[in-house]
């Protein structure tokens, strides 16, 4: 799906690159032992290593490096055995080291790709430049005071994985489905969980555009810490038209770095972007570099779990479902894993209905997640069953679904108490059919003047007199016999 600017000078094409911040999980920071829950009260959970007290030294943290090799497996990268921190030199009121320490030259995971799913149920590959291990600064907190800024180090030194993609996506789509498929893939993983809201996954946004049909990289701006799906789609949308706007005046765009406002949807400049050189990386002396051997590595892979792409692929093969149902259902964890308890022993085409048009339409107006369902996986199987088995019809167990939306109940429960059960008593049914014809007179020599459609009045009138439970097969079946007599 090309997404393309029209200009007063001719046809423009974006270029994105995205560099997305993942929080790791892990119970400590990256060089420290400190606690990383979310929430804590301020400065709550600082080290002297984080606080940067002089003579503290760091030391790695075992269980983010795995975290870091885990990721880079699930993206399908090159892992180094050996990698370097580096010193990242900048001045900020909320790093009290007066540098981050980051990996530079040296990273510890190489290039990998990640699959889109896009909006027409097409596919396409991105590339990953890197993932590097770096520690998080601290917050400043701007609205605590009218005068002053508070500082919480709480954050100080909690790992972070940079994961830069390459300049590969050309149109907001592309970067939300880049986004999705990345925060799918860390939380099958588990190592992130991908809240943006909780600032746990940050995006910085690096745009340019160029003519439709150049393959020249122009000039980027980075907009930095966009917080939503959402938010990153409209930061590319304004930032592509103003660099138009821009070269179509006449002008150059500068490397800047730029901030998005969420209430005006469009972005503003910051600072003037700063080269690598500025930041005088150099590895640092505190740290060793990072060696592992491939055996480490081998027995991380051996124990990933089925991440979306493949589970997408077993959803299409096994279960004879279309590309898009199956890439809604294992776009979430939670997800996947309450269809495939519904689809057990039933028809999975059918769960799969069930669980995009119905159990997500109650998510939605209830705004609630899949574990907070309050019709369980089983339940809902259970109704399924009683629709295989011709025990209701699927008009009834629309209704039951009502009733187990608001209490919970076991849908056979509910079926027995109400009376809902379909009628297959053929005797029962063919009394009903009789009833009708014989009300009929004027509709019964329409049908044998050739009107087929005037059976559904039939129909209408059988359900009516059996109060829906008839089973519509069999209503079928008879009226055909008796009218064509």
């Amino acid at each position: 799906m090309s997404y393309v600017i029209k200009g007063e000078t001719g046809d423009w094409e974006v270029v994105i690159g995205l560099e997305v911040h993942c929080q790791v999980i892990s119970n400590a920071k990256l060089f420290s032992g400190a606690a990383t829950d979310f929430g804590a009260e301020p400065n709550t959970q600082v080290s002297l290593v984080d606080a940067a007290m002089p003579g503290m030294l760091p030391v790695i943290n075992q269980e983010c490096v795995k975290q870091a090799i885990k990721t880079g497996l699930g993206l399908k990268a090159e892992i180094n055995t050996k990698s370097v921190f580096a010193r990242k030199n900048y001045f900020y009121a909320d790093l009290p080291q007066g540098y981050q320490i980051s990996q530079f030259e040296e990273p510890i995971v190489g290039e990998g790709s990640i699959i889109l799913d896009l909006p027409d149920g097409t596919s396409r590959e991105v590339g990953i430049e890197r993932l590097h291990l770096e520690q998080d600064a601290g917050k400043s907190l701007h609205d605590q005071d009218p005068k002053r800024t508070f500082i919480d180090l709480n954050r100080t030194g909690v790992a972070l994985m940079e994961i830069v993609s390459k300049p590969d996506m050309r149109s907001p789509d592309d970067a939300g489905a880049y986004l999705r498929k990345l925060r799918s893939i860390v939380r099958y993983l588990e190592t992130c969980d991908g809240n943006m809201d909780q600032g746990s996954m940050r995006c910085d946004v690096n745009v340019s555009v160029r003519p439709a049909g150049s393959d020249e990289l122009r000039t980027r701006a980075e907009t930095k810490n966009v917080n939503s799906v959402r938010f990153v789609m409209q930061a590319i949308e304004h930032e592509a038209a103003r660099q138009v706007e821009v070269y179509e005046n006449g002008g150059e765009v500068v490397q800047e770095t730029r901030l998005f406002d969420a209430q005006t949807g469009t972005t503003r400049s910051m600072r003037s972007k700063e080269h690598a050189h500025d930041y005088r990386y150099f590895p640092d002396p505190d740290l060793l570099p990072l060696v592992f051997d491939q055996a480490l590595v081998d027995d991380i892979k051996a124990g990933l779990p089925e991440l979306p792409d493949e589970r997408k692929d077993r959803y299409i093969n096994d279960f004879g479902l279309s590309p898009y149902d199956a890439g809604v259902l294992v776009a979430e964890k939670d997800t996947a894993a309450y269809f495939e308890a519904v689809a057990d022993g039933h028809d999975a085409k059918m769960a799969a209905n069930w669980v995009i048009n119905n159990i997500f339409a109650v998510l939605s107006d209830k705004g609630v997640g899949i574990s907070e369902c309050p019709v369980t996986a089983e339940n809902l199987g259970k109704l399924l069953g009683l629709i295989s088995d011709d025990t209701v019809s699927t008009k009834i167990a629309k209704e039951v679904f009502e009733i187990m939306i608001e209490t919970g109940d076991d849908p056979e429960k509910i079926v027995e108490e109400k009376g809902l059960k379909q009628i297959t008593d053929t005797g029962a049914i063919e009394a009903a059919v009789d009833e009708a014809i014989a009300n009929g007179a004027a509709q019964v020599e329409q049908y044998k003047a050739g009107n087929e459609k005037v059976l559904g009045w039939f129909v209408g009138q059988v359900m009516k007199a059996t109060q829906g439970k008839a089973n519509p097969g069999q209503v079928n079946k008879l009226l055909k016999e008796k009218l064509g007599g």
